[in-house]
């Protein structure tokens, strides 16, 4: 319980980044765009189509900008002071933290065992924790890895907790030897528990392909004759603190499970997988806070989970509103830089409005929320209204809405009546457990509907998320530093495109479904800037053709001899808008210590995601709105560094993260997704060379050298894909996709200078 009085310091205050230069700035940025549309409806009839084209592009482009705009208005974040929440809460709430994984090809099992060693690692009483893995692939692999990594971390959470390790990751913090000034018992322990973390990463890189650790223990029969998509329902209790005090010698409860999944069943991907663990988790543990982590997102930050504590307990915010507490998505690699500047701003720009919306990983939800209520639901105290008692507690209702299960509506009503977790031993609710992960579980229940993660979408967290803030909760943002949580991104290639085609196709299945936005800010509880938020972000894929458009534009104009932008002193609209933009974007990436050719980078790779990935996102909706085919989840392929073997190198950990020199190179293979930018850059490339040899037709009042730089502007965004061209290997684009894209490029020219 939380102190509530008002003479002691807070346990978190808001912070608010308003800052009216900046609003001038994208105030100015909106007036250009709005000016340059007021241009060409003024010439419209002096002019062909080209002009209608282009006047429809960069309406589209003008109404993103206001949406920015918007969202940029009211930035904000929290500030928490975990330091205080000893003096101010007796008696701290439990927490239960899932992490998920799917695929141990593309999802290595020592990458998931150094989450969850990090985890278990965190300062927080370990009898107040507890940690369930959801392995959607019912691997033995990863369960053996867990398994040994659960020994090893009766070893590694004291050793954290007796020295206050900074990073809890083993693969991350011993990837440099300790400092020279440390003592000699601190060096010694650094050696025992280094020796141990290489002989568990040696088991787990040995049972790699050799299952005779299968047949070794009775521990593995329930995973004989499965597979990923056909297998019965496991629970396993692979640790459990009993009678724990949290002391720091302790490892908090950790669980393995494997929901059932049978060809002829939908299973809704990762929402369906942390629907079963809000299950298993409710009669296990019951804990009212819950922790969702990816499988690489390690914590960076021992503290994360006191800090996210304090923006529940701190009863100054009206923490009964509060939803659930997002902190940004940071990476250890190079990979990701331009989603950390979107976060910077946009990020804290939707926190200022009802809050940040839910990003699929590094969030506390609670469970009363998660269970489907509403604001209205609670009284001032937090307790049940007498009106949402007799909608939420009447034995007929749950029974309906939760699943046909004694159990789990026993934990509902514990969980919504705030009631004390009840200290049974885990093994008790075991068979349960299992009942609730059967494929029928929730047929005719209100899972995946109005509770838990909601289900129509790929893009769960962004469904999940309007659907919360729609009910009228809030959410919080904390973005401490270190960061709390960190994790790698798919280099730039065919892994980075698949990554993006997912998130642009669930996010406009989100804006086509029944949380969609345009519904949302006129009939239910969600804000209307917080709704305008989530249009600007449900629009990405739609982005892709204005954007591929306009790409096309500068070169059809050049080679048909038209005017694309305006001429004399108007064409200063154009040059202060992209000078403005530049310089803007440009500043927002330094003054977060990226360089410029970190900017550069980014700049390039949105161009090349928006048109060449996102792009496959509107046939991928067409066709599911059509009832031709579903959209298909498809696991990221995540990666790791290899920890350093020698204590005494001297490589930094940016040095370990990208070992070769080829780590910066854009790659490239014979999906489609690099058809359309090789199809941009060889269109402008020849432009460019049908203009300098007068291959354009000859007209008055044409093209000029603003065309040329449009095109030479588009080659530039599109040099990755010009290096391709002269590589070789994975780095080089292949024949097959440069002589379609050739093909494609000649009937552009021959239909620019013909038509």
């Amino acid at each position: 319980m939380a102190d509530s009085s008002s003479s002691l310091p807070p346990l978190c205050e808001k912070i608010s980044y308003k800052n009216y230069f900046l609003r001038v700035v994208d105030l100015t940025i909106l007036g250009l765009l709005f000016s340059l549309l007021l241009y060409r409806i003024l010439l419209m009839n002096q002019n062909n189509s080209v002009w209608v084209v282009a006047f429809l592009c960069e309406s589209f482009f003008s109404f993103i900008w206001l949406l920015i705009t918007s969202i940029k208005w009211s930035p904000a974040s929290y500030k928490s002071y975990p330091e205080r929440l000893d003096e101010r809460v007796h008696d701290l709430p439990s927490v239960d933290m899932f992490v998920t994984t799917a695929d141990p090809v593309r999802e290595p099992p020592i990458l998931v065992a150094n989450t969850l060693l990090s985890l278990l690692a965190v300062n927080y009483p370990a009898n107040k924790l507890a940690c369930y893995v959801s392995d959607d692939g019912c691997s033995p692999l990863t369960y053996f890895s867990l398994k040994e990594a659960s020994k090893f971390a009766k070893i590694w959470v004291p050793f954290c907790k007796k020295y206050n390790i900074k990073v809890r990751a083993p693969f991350r913090y011993f990837l440099n030897p300790p400092a020279a000034t440390e003592s000699s018992e601190f060096s010694k322990d650094w050696e025992i528990t280094k020796r141990e973390y290489e002989k568990l990463s040696r088991r787990v890189e040995d049972a790699t392909g050799d299952s005779h650790w299968l047949d070794a223990e009775d521990d593995f029969e329930d995973f004989s004759n499965t597979k990923p998509n056909d297998h019965s329902t496991i629970v396993k209790v692979v640790w459990e603190n009993k009678g724990g005090v949290g002391v720091e010698n302790e490892v908090p409860h950790f669980v393995y499970i494997s929901r059932e999944k049978r060809p002829n069943y939908l299973h809704h991907y990762k929402a369906g997988a942390m629907n079963f663990l809000v299950r298993v988790s409710g009669l296990m543990t019951n804990a009212p806070y819950m922790l969702n982590v990816d499988c690489d997102m390690y914590a960076n930050e021992a503290d994360v989970v006191r800090q996210a504590m304090c923006i529940f307990l701190q009863k100054s915010m009206n923490s009964n509103h509060c939803a659930f507490v997002q902190y940004p998505q940071d990476f250890y690699d190079s990979n990701a830089d331009e989603l950390t500047v979107l976060q910077s701003y946009l990020g804290r720009g939707i926190a200022g409005i009802q809050g940040p919306t839910y990003a699929g990983s590094g969030c506390f939800h609670t469970r009363k929320v998660m269970y489907g209520l509403s604001i209205d639901d609670l009284e001032d105290d937090g307790s049940l209204s007498s009106l949402a008692t007799r909608k939420y507690l009447a034995e007929e209702n749950l029974a309906r809405e939760f699943g046909n299960s004694n159990e789990m509506v026993t934990s509902v009503v514990e969980a919504l009546q705030r009631k004390p977790n009840p200290q049974n031993t885990l093994a008790n609710s075991l068979e349960a457990a299992q009942e609730v992960g059967h494929c029928h579980f929730e047929y005719q229940t209100s899972w995946g509907k109005t509770i838990g993660w909601l289900y129509e979408s790929t893009a769960e967290d962004a469904n999940t998320s309007i659907g919360i803030h729609s009910r009228g909760w809030t959410s919080s943002y904390i973005s401490p530093k270190p960061p709390a949580f960190l994790g790698a991104m798919p280099p730039g290639g065919p892994e980075a495109m698949l990554q993006q085609r997912r998130w642009a196709t669930g996010l406009l299945e989100v804006l086509f479904n029944k949380q969609s936005p345009l519904i949302g800010m006129f009939c239910r509880k969600i804000r209307f800037r917080q709704s305008l938020a989530y249009l600007y972000i449900f629009t990405w894929g739609l982005r892709s053709i204005p954007e591929l458009i306009y790409c096309l534009l500068p070169a059809y104009c050049l080679l048909h001899n038209v005017a694309l932008f305006p001429k004399g002193v108007y064409l200063g609209i154009v040059v202060t808008l992209v000078g403005m933009h530049c310089l803007y974007s440009l500043w927002e990436f330094m003054s977060l210590g990226f360089s410029v050719q970190s900017w550069f980078a980014s700049q390039s790779f949105w161009r090349i995601k928006t048109t060449c990935s996102w792009l496959f996102s509107i046939p991928d909706i067409i066709l599911k709105l059509l009832g031709i085919s579903k959209t298909v989840f498809i696991v990221t392929k995540k990666t790791m560094p290899k920890t350093m073997s020698g204590s005494g190198s001297e490589k930094s950990q940016r040095e370990v993260d990208c070992p070769n020199q080829d780590s910066g190179k854009f790659e490239f293979d014979g999906s489609l997704y690099f058809l359309p930018g090789t199809f941009i850059l060889l269109v402008n490339l020849a432009a460019l060379a049908g203009c300098s040899v007068g291959l354009q037709r000859h007209r008055g009042g044409g093209s000029g050298l603003a065309e040329a730089c449009g095109c030479i502007l588009v080659v530039i965004l599109f040099l990755p894909f010009l290096k391709g061209m002269f590589e070789k290997g994975k780095y080089g684009i292949p024949w097959s996709t440069l002589s379609k894209a050739a093909f494609l490029a000649v009937l552009f020219v021959v239909f620019s200078v013909g038509n």
